[in-house]
């Protein structure tokens, strides 16, 4: 089959996130064949080019989010009126109070469609959404009687502030992939996240009902309500109330909805996914580069900690150096190595201050178990002085320590699970499914439970075996990239059963072929029953007729 595949800042690009999950999908289903639509988020990623792509990927489509020009159409007075229309139903829908008897998620629907419509058959939306028509379309919903309290607060530069996040959040609207040798031509649409790569496989089912799946790792309406704090509530009501209701159309007409995790399967339901909808696909993981640690009989240093991943504030290593000052006078030869590099400029000021804190905690001593200038604790990233790779990293310690916040699925503790090392971690996010009782678990911000875990393990080395022995075997049962690439081959399969596409099959002139397609694949439904004198198939309820043609 032909599987549109929607990526944001993500595959093909070199280093995107979520790519790597990408590449290894569609390597594993050579048997298919792969459009790739995908966003790309600045123009460091762009130079930076894509990845080797197999056969299979026939074609690759970007697009730039973070600019967009301006096709120089201006609306003429019917077009005009049309955006205001659609416009003012769409910021009506979020400006409106919660009202179970309004149908606000449908005028939402609407509103989006009519834009795309508006901009596939005249253009001009990328102008008309930053004009002083969409501004006062705004403003006059926020100040309509039943809008809500927030919404009838905004002042002038909250207003600007949410017309230009729409501006861009509708930018996909404007693109030239919804034709019928574009998205129209594919089997069905896997949307990798959801927000912005969901939106263009929502406007493929519209425009040519194709069906289409959203996977989400990272649940993209909960990262909106999580961001913006300081912003005027007004803001941050509008924005939340755009992003809950692109969230809910998606999930309403997704065939499926892939969480990659327990804890954002809860998050999609409270958001309005349909349960009957969800199926929990795991990350896949390629258990070959840790083999070699994960079956080798002999163990590393007893008395080493590690902790592996990027230097960040949500990973909380000031709570970790803490407990291991109550480690390092619980048990005198302990050590603990940090290892990975910051992410981006946050990233590079908090390793700084961690390295402050560490040599605040840790002054060396003349007479103690270490050398001076052998501090206790070091910092490492990986490739450089210190290991070469992860699987060594993990390997250079008996302990692996997970010290967030947050966390969404956590990758490098499965590899450490994957390297047959007994963990620590703190309970956020899908960790303890992750876990599953092959490991020590804490509350988050703890130091001294985190300390007197990492003391129980590191004195009982038997105990360290047997959970990195349990904890290898599960990983290898449910967090390999077989099963990954298996769990989607048969949603592709069973999505497209249930909701055939019908193309249409053109000659060598350009006309239609005739017996194409069976008559029968044309018929809604079972074929045995009869579909009554309306019923006609859902493409072409859903397909808009262009000016041009209802003028003939």
């Amino acid at each position: 089959m032909r599987i549109g595949l929607l990526t944001e800042s993500g595959y093909p690009y070199v280093g995107g996130e979520g790519g790597l999950w990408c590449d290894r999908l569609v390597h594993g289903l050579d048997r298919h064949e792969f459009d790739v639509y995908a966003f790309s988020s600045g123009e460091a990623q762009e130079d930076a080019g894509w990845v080797p792509l197999p056969p299979q990927v026939r074609r690759v489509r970007t697009a730039p989010l973070w600019a967009v020009e301006d096709d120089g159409v201006v609306f003429g007075r019917r077009a005009r009126r049309r955006f205001r229309e659609h416009y003012g139903d769409l910021t009506a829908a979020l400006c409106a109070a919660d009202d179970p008897a309004t149908p606000e998620a449908d005028r939402f629907a609407t509103a989006v469609h009519g834009l795309a419509a508006l901009a596939r058959y005249e253009g001009g939306l990328v102008s008309a959404l930053r004009s002083e028509t969409a501004v006062r379309a705004l403003e006059r919903a926020c100040r309509a009687p039943g809008a809500r309290r927030a919404a009838r607060e905004a002042r002038v530069p909250d207003l600007l502030t949410v017309a230009a996040h729409l501006e861009c959040a509708l930018r996909p609207l404007s693109l030239d992939w919804y034709e019928e040798d574009g998205l129209g031509a594919v089997d069905l649409c896997h949307a990798t996240a959801g927000g912005a790569a969901a939106l263009p496989a929502l406007l493929a089912h519209h425009f040519f009902g194709i069906p289409f799946l959203v996977t989400e790792y990272g649940v993209r309406l909960r990262t909106h309500y999580l961001t913006r704090p300081d912003s005027p509530p007004a803001v941050r009501s509008l924005l939340a109330a755009f992003h809950g209701g692109l969230a809910a159309e998606t999930y309403r007409r997704a065939a499926f909805i892939t969480p990659g995790n327990t804890h954002a399967r809860r998050w999609q339901e409270r958001c309005g996914a349909d349960r009957a909808k969800l199926r929990t696909v795991y990350p896949g993981m390629d258990p070959a580069p840790f083999a070699d640690v994960g079956e080798s009989p002999r163990e590393a240093d007893p008395h080493t900690l590690v902790w592996v991943g990027r230097v960040e504030p949500a990973k909380d290593l000031v709570s970790l150096l803490h407990a291991f000052a109550e480690i390092r006078a619980a048990e005198p030869k302990s050590r603990l190595r940090i290892i990975g590099g910051p992410s981006g400029p946050e990233g590079a000021a908090y390793l700084g201050h961690c390295r402050a804190l560490a040599a605040q905690l840790f002054p060396d001593e003349a007479d103690g178990p270490h050398a001076v200038g052998d501090n206790p604790v070091s910092f490492e990233e990986l490739g450089g002085p210190g290991p070469a790779t992860s699987a060594d990293a993990h390997a250079a310690g008996a302990v692996t320590v997970l010290s967030s916040v947050v966390e969404g699925f956590p990758v490098g503790l499965v590899e450490a699970m994957l390297c047959g090392r007994a963990t620590v971690s703190t309970d956020v996010g899908a960790v303890v499914e992750a876990i599953g009782g092959t490991g020590l678990v804490v509350p988050p911000r703890n130091p001294r439970a985190l300390a007197g875990a990492c003391v129980s393990l590191l004195r009982d080395p038997e105990r360290r075996s047997r959970l990195g022995a349990a904890a290898r075997a599960r990983a290898l049962e449910l967090f390999t990239v077989d099963q990954n690439v298996a769990a989607f081959d048969g949603l592709y399969l069973e999505t497209v059963a249930r909701t055939p596409v019908r193309h249409l099959v053109l000659d060598h002139t350009g006309d239609p072929l005739p017996f194409a397609a069976p008559a029968e694949a044309h018929v809604p439904g079972h074929w045995t029953t009869d579909p009554g004198p309306r019923a006609v198939p859902r493409w072409a309820m859903d397909t808009p007729v262009p000016a041009t043609e209802t003028a003939r």
